[in-house]
């Protein structure tokens, strides 16, 4: 490799993924934003928290409100399995938990490999895609944080 070649990769600015899967599908979300990766326990229902909502879960003497990322994004429930995961993530608003069908690994990607999310003539789906990477010849649809869920959900979530 030249160095100008060298110099050029050495710019790009990296991330690293959290991976996980929902209906065979890849997902991603920054590794910095993911506190912790959990097993399925206990999770106490909430009277009148909205549908996505699965209820609570004392982590250390903190309660955090858990969702149900399938069906957040419009995908048929399915029971939870042996490898189901709660992934307690920090967004710029607060600590929730969300359950995804496993979690597979953490992966680097160059910026430059993250193109932005097609149009899917959707606006409600389409907030929370950061962009898509191909990895392993696999699609990964990386995922914004911060904008999973609207404002009213995120004080929805709040109040819970």
């Amino acid at each position: 490799m030249n160095a100008s070649a060298e110099e050029s990769t050495e710019n790009i600015p990296m991330v690293q993924l959290v991976t996980f899967k929902l209906a065979e599908e890849r997902y991603g979300i920054n590794v910095m934003q993911v506190q912790e990766v959990l097993p399925v326990g206990e999770i106490t229902p909430v009277p009148g928290s909205p549908a996505y909502v699965l209820g609570i879960i004392n982590l250390r003497g903190n309660v955090v409100t858990i969702f149900d990322a399938r069906n957040h994004f419009g995908l048929p429930g399915v029971e939870v399995s042996p490898a189901s995961r709660i992934l307690i993530i920090e967004s710029d608003r607060q600590i929730v938990g969300m359950l995804v069908d496993s979690v597979a690994e953490v992966v680097e990607l160059g910026e430059d490999e993250i193109t932005p999310a097609p149009n899917l003539g959707n606006a409600e789906s389409s907030r929370y895609i950061r962009g898509v990477a191909t990895l392993e010849g696999e699609l990964l649809v990386v995922v914004d944080l911060n904008n999973l869920l609207t404002d009213d959900e995120w004080k929805e979530v709040a109040k819970v």
